[in-house]
C-alpha cells in the first residue's frame, strides 16, 4: 500500500505573525481520513514571522519533536530548559504527566521555518523531559538515524516504536531502506524534489507505506526527507 498526501491539500492556517500547514487534523483543521498514521499524530510546517511565537502553554502525555528548516527558535519550559533550536539540531520533550512551555521566533528580522512533530507515546503519566542534540554531519547520500526507542548519542530519545530518520539524496544515486515484515513508513519531503518509490514528490508532500519491502528515495542537492520506520 502507498498514499501520497500532496502539499497543497494539507489543512492550512494563517494569522498575522504564523504560516501553518498541517499533514494531519489539528486545531480547526479537521478531516477524518487524516487524523495521524500509526503513532505519528502531527507534522506541522509553521513558518513565524519575527516577533511572533507561541505563548506559554500546556501538553501531556505527547513526544514533541521540532526540526528547524532555517532561523531560530527560542524555547523555555516548566522543566527550566532555555535555549535556541537551529538548523542541524533536533530537539524532543515528553510532555508525559505535563509540561508548560513557549516557542518564539529569536530573530527579530528573520522568519523562522519548522516542522513539529508528535508522537504518542507507548505509555501514559511518563516523567517530562526534554533533549536537545547536534545532528552528526553524516553527509549526503545515506540516512541518519535522529532518533528512536534507547536512543544514544547524536540523537533523542522517543517513547513509542519509532526510528527517525533524515535522509539527504545525492545526483544520480538512490538510498534505500529495507522494511522488516509488520513495519510502516511515513516520508516528509522536508526540502527540495524527490522521488520516493517512483512517487515525485517536492517540499510539503509526504508518502505512507505499508508492507512494502523497501523504500527508496532518489533526488537532487539540496533534498531533506524526514523518514518514521513506525511499528
Amino acid at each position: 500500500m502507498i498514499a501520497l498526501r500532496k502539499a497543497n491539500e494539507r489543512g492550512h492556517a494563517r494569522i498575522d505573525w504564523l504560516d501553518s500547514w498541517h499533514t494531519f487534523s489539528f486545531a480547526d483543521y479537521h478531516d477524518p481520513a487524516f487524523m495521524g498514521f500509526r503513532s505519528l499524530r502531527v507534522i506541522n510546517e509553521d513558518r513565524i514571522a519575527p516577533g511572533g511565537g507561541f505563548p506559554t502553554h500546556a501538553h501531556k502525555d505527547m513526544e514533541i519533536i521540532t526540526y528547524v528548516l532555517e532561523g531560530a527558535l527560542e524555547h523555555k519550559d516548566s522543566l527550566g530548559s532555555h535555549g535556541r533550536i537551529v538548523p542541524g539540531e533536533i530537539q524532543k520533550m515528553s510532555a508525559g504527566t505535563g509540561i508548560r512551555h513557549s516557542e518564539f521566533n529569536a530573530s527579530a528580522e528573520l522568519p523562522v521555518h519548522l516542522l513539529q512533530i508528535w508522537i504518542l507515546p507507548d505509555q501514559a503519566n511518563l516523567k517530562p523531559s526534554y533533549e536537545q542534540v547536534t545532528i552528526p554531519a553524516a553527509g549526503a547520500g545515506r540516512l541518519q538515524l535522529i532518533g528512536a526507542r534507547g536512543a544514544q548519542d547524536g540523537m533523542v530519545s522517543i517513547h513509542q516504536d519509532v526510528s527517525l530518520y533524515t535522509a539527504r539524496p545525492v545526483a544520480g544515486s538512490a538510498i534505500r531502506h529495507e522494511l522488516a515484515s509488520g513495519r510502516y513508513v511515513f516520508a516528509h519531503v522536508a526540502r527540495g524534489q524527490v522521488e520516493i518509490n517512483g512517487h515525485a514528490l517536492v517540499a510539503g508532500d509526504a508518502i505512507a507505506m505499508a508492507e512494502e519491502p523497501a523504500v527508496v528515495i532518489t533526488g537532487g542537492e539540496g533534498s531533506d526527507v524526514l523518514l518514521f520506520d513506525l511499528g
